[in-house]
């Protein structure tokens, strides 16, 4: 298993040097990976994979939801992959452009799963905990619909990457009076989850200065720095009460890895059952999902099988 396999040799070689330094600038990094996979995956074989578009799950106009199926993907009573997308708070888009994030939910699909590709208000308009209520509310629609697309409303895996993961946590620990269990009963009480994956999330809200999107932070968890103790996934692991899957890449951006690793910790410690912590080597807080659908095997495969563990045995 090779970071960046399937690669031209000199846009691998610039990832792996980008990886030390990511942190010192992550929004012309980020830019720089998105233009290496763009081309990658836009030559990916797409036969057999249907996606309907842009369906609303709420009257916010971002409010809006892709689904994914492809021709691995079971008639009826399919499990569920729900991702939900990065963005610093501020930013972002279910389709950052014509290949990412669909990348992620298209490799989903093929592997057997409804995919749904999730949108969400942004900060500052949809400040704490809209991002998470967006979650809630996406969640409730696929519970009424999902059964028309062929998937299984029982069993939805919840997927969140970077800011969408804070949103993904937050619902499913109940941040915010989102709707998620709060703590309070067994494994899928209360969120109605299978499983949680957070795959390099802001999961403590600080604004420190080493935060390069303290701006974000502010803008969605607020100025009054005296709440975001309460407010941070971090501080409420001890309830976890789903099997999760922690995932953070090798070169974060300031701090997440740290609060991946702090949320592990604090789940373990607390009892948390079919808990798993995955650092992706060599890659970065971008490529982490942007290769997600190509040969790179760096996550992918330890991704789906948590998802696949999952699902009940026979």
């Amino acid at each position: 298993m090779r970071p960046f396999e399937g690669l031209p040799a000199a846009d691998a070689a610039a990832l792996r040097a980008l990886g030390p330094v990511w942190a010192h600038d992550i929004n012309q990094h980020r830019k720089q990976v998105v233009e290496i996979y763009t081309p990658l995956l836009s030559a990916a074989d797409r036969s057999g994979i249907a996606v309907d578009a842009g369906l609303a799950y709420g009257g916010h106009a971002r409010q809006r939801l892709d689904i994914y199926r492809s021709a691995a993907t079971p008639l009826s009573g399919a499990p569920v992959a729900v991702f939900v997308h990065g963005g610093a708070f501020m930013r972002g888009e279910m389709n950052s452009n014509a290949e990412i994030y669909g990348n992620v939910t298209r490799y989903l699909a093929r592997h057997g799963y409804v995919a749904v590709n999730l949108e969400y208000r942004l900060a500052p308009e949809a400040p704490f905990p809209g991002g998470a209520d967006d979650v809630a509310l996406a969640l409730a629609w696929l519970r009424a619909h999902i059964g028309g697309y062929g998937g299984n409303p029982r069993h939805i895996v919840l997927i969140g990457h970077s800011a969408g993961g804070a949103h993904a946590a937050s619902y499913a620990l109940d941040i915010g009076g989102t709707g998620g269990s709060g703590g309070t009963g067994g494994p899928g009480a209360g969120h109605g989850l299978a499983g949680l994956v957070l795959v390099s999330a802001r999961l403590r809200a600080d604004a420190l200065p080493s935060n390069p999107n303290a701006a974000g932070v502010r803008a969605y968890w607020g100025n009054d720095e005296s709440l975001y103790e309460q407010r941070s996934p971090v501080t409420h692991a001890r309830r976890l009460d789903l099997p999760t899957l922690v995932a953070i890449a090798e070169y974060e951006n300031p701090h997440l890895d740290a609060y991946g690793a702090e949320f592990f910790h604090r789940a373990l410690q607390a009892g948390a059952q079919g808990l798993r912590f995955l650092q992706v080597p060599g890659h970065n807080h971008t490529s982490i999902v942007a290769h997600l659908d190509t040969a790179d095997r760096s996550f992918g495969p330890a991704l789906i099988d948590f998802l696949d563990s999952t699902r009940p045995t026979i």
